[in-house]
């Protein structure tokens, strides 16, 4: 993070900032990375266009909405860990979907739940929204744990187009978190 970023919030290890057109290597490192993309592309890798369309997707989606997956750093190096955040899931309802990716190097070592426990609080608290929802590749033992954790209540199984597969799908809503 050598240069000067804007800080959206932090948490005991982790910084959460905005993306900007600068951070191609850091989108680089975390959606062109196979072992992490599996995750949400049925093809295993993204493009470069993919990741620079990704990219410009979450800058666009910030100066629109206010929010994106916005990118992580370990506070106390600076190093890039990845991604957690919010998309405007139904705006109409004020719902959110939650969604975190973290590199390779970093899995494993409790971030996706530290960093996914602080925006359920940001979009409660800051936010006011009324419930969020989330997914996650069906494979993802993972991912099933921390949002079983915060508090998310299964709802159905959806097919996901992007990932070519059946994903479970979860709700929580403001009154029934467990952050």
């Amino acid at each position: 993070m050598n240069r000067k970023r804007t800080k959206l919030m932090e948490t005991e290890r982790l910084v959460f900032t905005t993306w900007d057109e600068r951070d191609q290597a850091l989108a680089f490192a975390l959606w062109g990375d196979h072992a992490v993309t599996k995750w949400i592309s049925g093809s295993d890798v993204l493009s470069e266009e993919e990741v620079e369309a990704r990219l410009t997707q979450e800058i666009e989606r910030e100066k629109q909405e206010g929010v994106q997956y916005w990118a992580l750093f370990q506070k106390d190096s600076d190093v890039f860990v990845g991604c957690c955040g919010l998309y405007p899931y139904a705006p109409e309802e004020n719902t959110y979907e939650l969604g975190f990716l973290l590199t390779r190097d970093h899995w494993g070592q409790g971030y996706a739940q530290e960093a996914a426990q602080a925006v359920v609080r940001y979009a409660f608290d800051k936010l006011e929204v009324s419930a969020l929802v989330a997914e996650h590749h069906p494979d993802n033992e993972a991912a099933y744990h921390i949002l079983i954790k915060l508090g998310f209540e299964h709802m159905e199984d959806r097919r996901d187009e992007a990932a070519d597969t059946v994903q479970p799908f979860y709700r929580l809503q403001k009154n029934n978190e467990a952050c």
